[in-house]
C-alpha cells in the first residue's frame, strides 16, 4: 500500500485518550493524530482533506449549538488469537433521534438479532462525522479507549480473549450512546472461509457508471435491489461442512452504505459476516482513494490476522477482482483455497466499463490464477452455475 491513499478507516492505537473539552468538541476543533497507511505521521493533509475538515468543523459547530449529540455507530468485527478488530464511526444526531433511528443504524442488522427497516440509500450519506472523539469499546468485561480519525472512524485491533463464536461489543461515545454490534471470533483450528465482493457479485449494482451508481445508491429503494441468482445458496453449501467458518464481505463501497448492504444480505439469506468497506472522502494525501489498494490491503490484513484460515475468494469480472485475486494466489498460495469468478453478462459489462466483454487483463489474470497448482479457478454466470462447477471441483459439502 502506498502512502498516497487512504483506503478506509485507519487503525489508531488503543490506549489512554485525552478528554477534549466540551467547547472544543462542540466546535469540531478536536484534531486527531493523522497517519499514513504505513503508520508515519502526516505533516500536512491534502488540500481537499483540509477543505473537507473545515466544512465538517463548521457543520459540527452549528449542530452542537442546536443540541445535537455525539453518537457512535458500531460495525461487526472479527478476531482470533486473543485479539479482535473493532470498527465504528462517530457522528452527530439530534437528541430527538433514537439510536435505532440513526441514518447509519442497522449496519449490524445482518449479524444482529433484530432486522432494520429498509430505507432509501441517500439517508445514510447525510451525516456529520466527529473527528477526534473518544470511544470506549468493551468486550467481555475488558475496555479499551480509542480515538476516531479525521473521518470519524475507528478501526483498531485490541486484546480480547474470547472463545470462538459471536460476541457482543459495547461502544460508548461521549454522549453515552451504547450500540452493541457483534464480533466474530475464529477458533485456532485450520478452516476454510469465504471472502466475497459485493457489487455485481452478490448484489446487482451495475457499478461504476456514475449515473446508474448514483441512482442505485441515492434513489432506489433497498427492497428493489436485485440479488445475483443462486449466490446465497452457493455460500451456504460451501459452508455446509464448516458452519462456523468465517465469511467476510470486502468491497470498495462506502461505509455509509453498510446499513443497506447489511439489510440486503440478511433479507436474501446470505451467511452473516463482517463487512470491510472504505471511506469515499478525500484522503490525507490525495483527492481520491484507490479501490484496488483497499482490497489488496484488507486481504493482506486477513491473511495476517487469521493465519489458520484458507480463503475461497469470490468476485466478478466487471472490474479488478480477477487481477487482485491472481495477485493473492501468486504471493500467498498457501492462504487461498479457490477462486470463484462470476462472469457478467454483455449488458452488465457495458454498464460497468462501456464494452460488452471483460477486459483482456482480467482474462489473463484468471488464467494466471488457474495456473497455480492445487488452487481451482471456477467461472460461472451466476451462483447456480458456479455451484454446479464447485460441486464438480469437490469444493462443496
Amino acid at each position: 500500500m502506498t502512502t498516497a491513499q487512504r483506503p478506509g478507516p485507519r487503525s489508531p492505537q488503543p490506549g489512554p485518550v485525552g478528554a477534549p473539552g466540551e467547547d472544543e468538541l462542540r466546535a469540531g476543533r478536536v484534531a486527531p493524530r493523522l497517519e499514513n497507511p504505513d503508520g508515519t505521521a502526516v505533516q500536512r493533509p491534502h488540500v481537499a482533506a483540509r477543505l473537507e475538515d473545515r466544512f465538517d468543523s463548521a457543520l459540527a459547530h452549528v449542530l452542537r449549538r442546536r443540541g445535537w449529540t455525539v453518537r457512535v455507530v458500531g460495525y461487526a468485527g472479527y478476531g482470533s488469537g486473543g485479539k479482535v478488530r473493532v470498527l465504528a464511526r462517530t457522528l452527530l444526531a439530534s437528541p430527538a433521534v433514537r439510536q435505532q433511528d440513526l441514518p447509519d443504524s442497522g449496519a449490524d442488522a445482518q449479524t444482529g438479532e433484530r432486522p432494520a427497516d429498509a430505507v432509501r440509500g441517500w439517508r445514510s450519506f447525510f451525516t456529520a462525522p466527529v473527528a477526534g472523539a473518544p470511544v470506549e469499546v468493551t468486550i467481555g468485561g475488558t475496555s479499551h479507549r480509542l480515538t476516531t480519525d479525521r473521518g470519524g472512524y475507528v478501526a483498531a485491533r485490541v486484546a480480547a480473549a474470547r472463545a470462538p463464536g459471536g460476541h457482543a461489543q459495547t461502544r460508548t461515545a461521549r454522549d453515552r450512546a451504547r450500540p452493541t454490534p457483534r464480533v466474530v471470533v475464529v477458533g485456532p483450528e485450520p478452516t476454510v472461509g469465504i471472502v466475497s465482493d459485493i457489487d455485481d457479485t452478490v448484489m446487482v449494482t451495475r457499478l461504476p457508471r456514475p449515473f446508474v451508481a448514483a441512482w442505485n445508491v441515492f434513489v432506489r429503494h433497498e427492497n428493489a435491489r436485485e440479488a445475483v441468482p443462486g449466490m446465497s445458496r452457493l455460500y451456504r453449501e460451501l459452508r455446509s461442512a464448516r458452519p462456523d467458518s468465517p465469511v467476510v464481505y470486502l468491497s470498495t463501497g462506502a461505509w455509509n452504505a453498510a446499513p443497506a448492504i447489511g439489510r440486503f444480505l440478511r433479507r436474501h439469506d446470505y451467511p452473516a459476516g463482517p463487512m470491510l468497506l472504505t471511506d469515499w472522502g478525500p484522503t490525507n494525501t490525495g483527492l481520491f482513494r484507490s479501490g484496488q489498494r483497499h482490497k489488496v490491503a484488507q486481504l493482506r490484513r486477513l491473511f495476517v490476522e487469521l493465519p489458520q484460515v484458507r480463503w475461497i475468494l469470490v468476485g466478478d469480472d466487471g472490474q479488478h477482482d480477477p487481477q487482485i485475486y491472481a495477485g493473492a494466489v501468486a504471493r500467498h498460495p498457501e492462504r487461498v483455497e479457490a477462486v470463484l469468478i462470476r462472469q457478467l453478462t454483455a449488458g452488465e459489462h457495458v454498464l460497468s466499463r462501456g464494452l460488452p466483454t471483460a477486459a483482456p487483463e482480467q482474462e489473463e489474470a484468471e488464467d494466471d490464477a488457474d495456473d497455480a497448482p492445487g488452487i481451482p479457478v471456477v467461472l460461472g454466470a451466476d451462483g447456480e452455475e458456479l455451484l454446479e462447477r464447485v460441486r464438480e471441483a469437490g469444493l462443496a459439502g
